[in-house]
């Protein structure tokens, strides 16, 4: 047997949690020395311990987690249960993280607030572009509703354009505009440049992208994730300028390697004078 403070060593717990499992019930000691009042525990015991240490940081209360242990869940069960907490803690880490990001891009455009370059700003007219193109609709224009949305869509359209035999001979262009819903949510077109007959192929879609007669262009380097401050720049231009915006920036993708802090992309406002 093992003292209380041995086995919560081997345990990974404290002796002050050992105490309280003692007094609710959730794990009696072994053995209590009638004299001494002392408290030990078998190494078998340790099994029950991972499983009440499991079963609360799936979220379960003491009680539901006595109620399991005294039931016996199976190990397969209890496996199971562990993986979907597992995931659940993966999807919140992903999304703080996706979080920490926007804060780091506003954080930046505070600080660059009075002095953001605006010479890298480029006027031009934009030609009609054929294009192949797969539409999704987004909850908002907010970053962690577009990000989950565009980036899957170009994938299906490039899986889409390889099944029908339609090649892609341009960058990948995204664009938006504001859904027929309304409330917010956004049109999202995934589209890629091709060479190819106008068709329609279920939401699989060979079109024209409408040209645009000038075009406030500004190229961002790095994920998209970090685009803010580049967006900002370039609305700091066409309003200093006296041009008016209208509609959503195309976003060029010019160059995409693996690494996303490497990508290349260039924003193309739709403008004019008042």
């Amino acid at each position: 047997m093992f003292t209380i403070g041995d086995f919560a060593r081997h345990g990974r717990v404290s002796v002050r949690m050992l105490r309280h499992y003692d007094a609710t019930g959730l794990l009696r000691p072994a053995h209590v020395d009638p004299v001494t009042g002392y408290r030990h525990y078998t190494a078998a015991q340790l099994a029950r311990l991972n499983r009440l240490i499991a079963l609360k940081d799936l979220g379960f209360t003491l009680r539901q987690v006595r109620d399991i242990l005294d039931e016996r869940v199976g190990t397969e069960e209890l496996r199971g249960m562990l993986r979907l907490r597992q995931a659940e803690l993966e999807a919140t880490m992903t999304a703080s993280a996706a979080r920490l990001v926007q804060v780091e891009a506003r954080l930046r455009s505070i600080e660059s607030e009075g002095h953001m370059p605006t010479n890298d700003v480029v006027l031009k007219s934009v030609p009609a572009t054929r294009v192949a193109r797969l539409t999704a609709t987004a909850a908002s224009f907010e970053p962690e509703d577009i990000g989950p949305v565009i980036q899957p869509l170009f994938a299906e359209l490039l899986e889409r354009m390889k099944a029908a035999g339609v090649a892609g001979t341009g960058p990948g262009i995204a664009c938006y505009e504001d859904a027929p819903e309304g409330g917010g949510a956004i049109t999202v077109h995934a589209t890629i440049e091709v060479a190819a007959p106008l068709a329609e192929d279920g939401d699989l879609r060979i079109v024209d992208l409408p040209p645009i007669g000038e075009a406030a262009t500004i190229v961002h380097r790095g994920a998209m994730e970090t685009v803010l401050p580049t967006v900002q720049t370039l609305a700091h231009w066409i309003e200093l300028n006296g041009y008016q915006a209208h509609g959503y920036p195309r976003e060029v993708s010019l160059e995409c390697p693996e690494d996303l802090d490497a990508w290349v992309t260039e924003l193309q406002s739709p403008v004019t004078r008042p």
